[in-house]
């Protein structure tokens, strides 16, 4: 079986290629960046060359459509390309799936859809406003591609709507990559407001086996949840970080407008369906981001000590 991951290279993507790989699924990554393994196969397209996608899906029993504009902060500071990326990559990954006669496309859609919902509990079939924030719209946008293709075409899709990932190989910008640079540099933590926002996080490895689950026949044309469980505030966060590093200041400053605010977004058709349901506790998961991020500045650090040695030698 052959898996084909738009964004192959990414956060997300890159565990989701270790899952498929560690099922003997085999993996051709559709990506500008090189992915992280050299176990599968590498193809560097744009999600805007509709032929060149078209060509890559060539043998491909399912197509996990990844990449994306991730970062809202990136999505507000330049929209026109988001939509580029965000919207027009996914009809252009629908339509030469279509073309290409690709009978499955998995669809990486966001939580961020619920941001502009009534209520406080919220599942797949809550009914959602129209989005307030360009991101949310580009993912919103992508869903109905989804469903306009599986109904027109009799192409089978699944949408899963991540929660907040994090752990190894997680975007500087986030928020526990954040922490715990400065934590390490031994700078503050700065919290706004009082610290009781909270996210559902959902550790990578747990998202990433949500991901390769969602290969199952139940699946085909339903919309998931793959939200954390257990609900963690911003001081929850920082207190974590300074449980695990030691000496570690945290202060508070003037609260944010216009943050997400939490919603209790319900992963129970996950679980009942797919067999699905976050593993990994939140201290046991920023353990092993903070291992990994030490690991990576050490090889840093390595790599530059040798080209100072070379220098040195000329």
């Amino acid at each position: 079986m052959l898996a084909l991951l738009t964004g192959g290279s990414g956060f997300i993507g890159s565990h989701v290629a270790d899952k498929l790989i560690e099922r003997g699924i085999r993996v051709r990554v559709v990506d500008v960046v090189p992915p992280n393994r050299d176990d599968l196969e590498h193809y560097d397209a744009s999600l805007l060359d509709l032929d060149r996608l078209r060509r890559a899906m060539s043998g491909v029993a399912v197509v996990f459509h990844l990449g994306a504009v991730a970062d809202v902060r990136d999505a507000a500071e330049d929209p026109h390309y988001t939509e580029s990326i965000n919207t027009r990559g996914t009809i252009n990954v629908l339509e030469a799936a279509r073309r290409a006669k690709v009978p499955r496309v998995v669809y990486g859609s966001t939580t961020w859809v619920y941001s502009d919902t009534d209520g406080e509990e919220l599942d797949e079939d809550t009914p959602l406003r129209a989005p307030s924030h360009i991101y949310t719209a580009t993912k919103l946008a992508s869903e109905y591609y989804c469903h306009a293709y599986s109904k027109l075409y009799g192409l089978k899709t699944t949408i899963l709507r991540y929660g907040i990932p994090y752990g190894p190989r997680a975007r500087s910008g986030a928020v526990i990559p954040i922490f715990v640079s400065k934590a390490l540099r031994g700078e503050a933590l700065t919290i706004a407001g009082d610290g009781s926002q909270y996210r559902n996080f959902v550790y990578v490895e747990d998202l990433a086996e949500g991901n390769v689950l969602a290969l199952k026949p139940v699946a085909e044309n339903r919309v998931y949840n793959l939200e954390g469980s257990t609900k963690i505030t911003v001081r929850e966060i920082a207190e974590t970080i300074r449980k695990i590093l030691g000496d570690v200041k945290i202060d508070y400053v003037e609260g944010r407008a216009g943050d997400f605010s939490g919603k209790e977004i319900s992963n129970r058709r996950a679980r009942e369906e797919l067999g699905w349901e976050p593993r990994v506790p939140f201290e046991e998961g920023v353990r092993r981001y903070i291992e990994w991020h030490v690991q990576q500045e050490q090889a840093r650090e390595k790599a530059w000590a040798r080209v100072d040695t070379t220098l040195g030698q000329s």
